[in-house]
């Protein structure tokens, strides 16, 4: 399911002027190895476009902040995960009583190809319409599952949710989606025409 998304800026520093380079190793190498995904996982969990920048450094911080807390055995990014998540939710609360912006929609990225870029725009508007409509606790399952590429016993282990209960939100998500697909964009030969 692609949404439009700009790639993740590389990022050099954090607050106050601290240079990723002269953190400890463990903290470097988890902000280099890491850093695409909290993007992308706080842009599909509906973080403007304009606090992403904001909000991964946010992440970050609080990951460097609670390094003691990390327990060794769970996979590092469904620790990240729980942050992100969180991080995610502070600012779009923030964002909406901030801006009275409830839109969080990606922005559609420039396209080479004229004709490609009207049946993607729709694509990422339907993707983004219809994440933005799902319940908190499915659509978390199915960005981890099927956008991130994560595991069932990842995302268990990640929302420290049991893994059928995983399985029951990611069948309903994927059947809402398809549903919503066929409503959105009509019969599949369309769809395919469509969004090609």
């Amino acid at each position: 399911m692609p949404v439009d998304d700009r790639s993740p800026p590389t990022l050099v520093g954090l607050p106050g002027g601290e240079r990723v380079s002269a953190l400890e190793p463990a903290f470097t190498a988890i902000y280099r190895e890491n850093f695409a995904f909290v993007w992308r996982v706080l842009r599909r969990l509906g973080v403007p476009v304009e606090a992403l920048e904001d909000a991964t450094q946010d992440v970050f911080v609080v990951v460097h902040r609670r390094a003691g807390a990390y327990q060794a055995g769970v996979p590092i990014r469904s620790w990240l995960f729980g942050i992100t998540r969180r991080v995610a939710a502070d600012t779009r609360k923030r964002w909406q009583r901030n801006t009275g912006r409830t839109d969080a929609r990606a922005e559609t990225e420039t396209m080479r190809d004229p004709s490609d870029a009207d049946a993607r725009a729709e694509a990422s508007d339907f993707v983004a319409h219809f994440l933005d409509g799902l319940d908190e606790d499915k659509r978390v399952v199915l960005v981890l599952s099927d956008i991130e590429g994560m595991t069932a016993p990842e995302i268990s282990a990640a929302l420290g949710v049991n893994i059928n209960t995983i399985y029951a939100r990611l069948r309903a998500a994927r059947i809402r989606f398809q549903a919503a697909r066929r409503e959105w964009f009509g019969d599949a030969a369309e769809v395919g025409e469509r969004i090609g």
